[in-house]
């Protein structure tokens, strides 16, 4: 990639930034400056991890292009997928970066991926300083975390695993496709074999 169609993108990426927070919230040109300047783009290639778990992370990111999964492992080396995150989402393990702790999470590409990392603790003292940034981080949370993390709870307790992936199969339609069938039975918490056995009852 040349150097003009790299500053493009990096453009456009940001742009997609923007377009997606101001979907929560205004964001006035002058936050929107100060959050570029802790801004810086990546691209990186399948199966890269961007953040490793047993690290302690500075940054979150935003994805501009791709697709990635949050997993954990147990002490088998069992891997569980908790969330996927595609285009417009903002992966990143939150509890490590409140607490600077070491992540019990990591995120990989599934996908060649194209985001832009944000420097966490900038981002902290930006939103002291902005109130427009601080409306985006209310309207996101309780949208992202709040209710996403209540419907979830309800889902793993309430419902069998046919109604489970349905409801991953409405909640994410254009995911079942770029997915693997192992990732969405890990993530499902049922083994790919079940999976297989649900896809050709329905």
């Amino acid at each position: 990639m040349s150097a003009s169609d790299l500053h493009t993108v990096q453009d456009n990426a940001l742009a997609a930034l923007r377009a997606v927070m101001t979907s929560y919230a205004p964001i006035s040109d002058s936050t929107w400056q100060a959050l570029k300047s802790v801004c810086r783009f990546r691209s990186l290639s399948k199966n890269t991890v961007l953040y490793h778990a047993g690290d302690i992370p500075s940054t979150y990111a935003f994805i501009y292009q791709g697709l990635f999964r949050c997993y954990v492992c147990d002490e088998k080396g069992t891997e569980y997928n908790k969330n996927f995150f595609d285009e417009g989402m903002f992966p990143g393990s939150m509890t490590a970066l409140l607490t600077h702790t070491p992540s019990k999470l990591a995120f990989q590409a599934l996908e060649a991926s194209d985001v832009i990392e944000i420097n966490f603790s900038a981002y902290r003292q930006l939103l002291l300083e902005k109130d427009d940034l601080k409306l985006f981080q209310i309207h996101y949370l309780e949208k992202n975390w709040l209710l996403a993390k209540d419907a979830r709870e309800i889902e793993l307790v309430q419902e069998d695993a046919t109604a489970r992936y349905l409801r991953f199969v409405d909640t994410f339609p254009k995911l079942v496709e770029r997915l693997p069938q192992y990732h969405i039975a890990s993530h499902l918490g049922i083994t790919p074999t079940q999976l297989s056995r649900i896809r050709k009852s329905l």
